[in-house]
């Protein structure tokens, strides 16, 4: 059968309610994923090298306040500008790095409560941003990077971020992905039509498994073919790319 590929043109951005809809769903999947995990799971080591399962989720909760909070992210993005400040690197490394060391004190169970408890506080706080806050540029202070707006962050990116650590999680434990075409396949048609805009080099891109889809721009170029998982994987630096592979999104 052949399949007409999608002009990555035709690929809808991410509204805000959409975006909200994937966050919810998503958080409840990485939750279910979490609530599953036995007492040898949690010391696992992940595709982010330095992080075992629980490292990875402590940074989870850790971003999850940061969105609920205003009060709390600037503290935490002021602490990491601190850091960056006597030592260089990224804030984003920093911050992340805080997350996990402020809550490596707690035991598994206690960081699943702690799970439950934010997520639903950190996606209402998301929901409720207005139209103007989400036009607010924000300065990711990556090397390279342009400026984003706080709409692409809070929809965009804090929404990627727990789908890709719900793929860590379950690779670092021996469990199947949970991949549906509505959900997944949403997700990863917003990172097709990103990655383009990157590189704006033609291809012909056919990404397999249930969150996959045929993809386009241009006349000519590479033609790939991968899972869609793993095109997310590669993209995010987890897995080996190149070409136009090479290519990073941010998750």
């Amino acid at each position: 059968m052949i399949v007409s590929a999608i002009a990555v043109e035709a690929i809808p951005p991410l509204g805000h309610d959409e975006a909200m809809t994937l966050a919810s769903d998503e958080y409840d999947r990485l939750l279910g994923v979490v609530d599953e995990l036995s007492d040898d799971d949690w010391t696992r080591p992940t595709d982010c090298i330095e992080w075992d399962v629980k490292a990875m989720l402590g940074h989870v909760l850790g971003m999850l306040a940061l969105q609920a909070d205003r009060t709390e992210a600037m503290r935490q993005i002021g602490a990491a500008a601190a850091v960056v400040a006597q030592t260089g690197g990224r804030r984003l490394d920093a911050m992340t790095d805080l997350q996990v060391r402020e809550h490596a004190h707690l035991t598994p169970a206690q960081l699943r409560d702690a799970l439950h408890e934010a997520a639903p506080r950190g996606l209402a706080a998301r929901r409720g941003t207005s139209p103007e806050e989400r036009d607010i540029p924000y300065d990711p202070q990556v090397p390279g990077e342009s400026s984003w707006t706080m709409g692409y962050l809070f929809d965009v990116i804090h929404t990627r971020d727990p789908w890709i650590h719900r793929v860590d999680v379950c690779r670092a434990t021996g469990r199947a992905v949970d991949v549906t075409p509505e959900h997944d396949g949403r997700i990863v048609a917003d990172v097709v039509a990103d990655w383009s805009r990157r590189h704006g080099q033609p291809f012909q891109l056919t990404l397999t498994g249930s969150a996959g889809g045929t993809y386009a721009a241009g006349s000519g170029g590479a033609t790939l073919e991968l899972d869609a998982v793993e095109f997310c994987r590669v993209l995010s630096g987890r897995a080996p790319g190149a070409g136009l592979l090479a290519t990073t999104v941010f998750f």
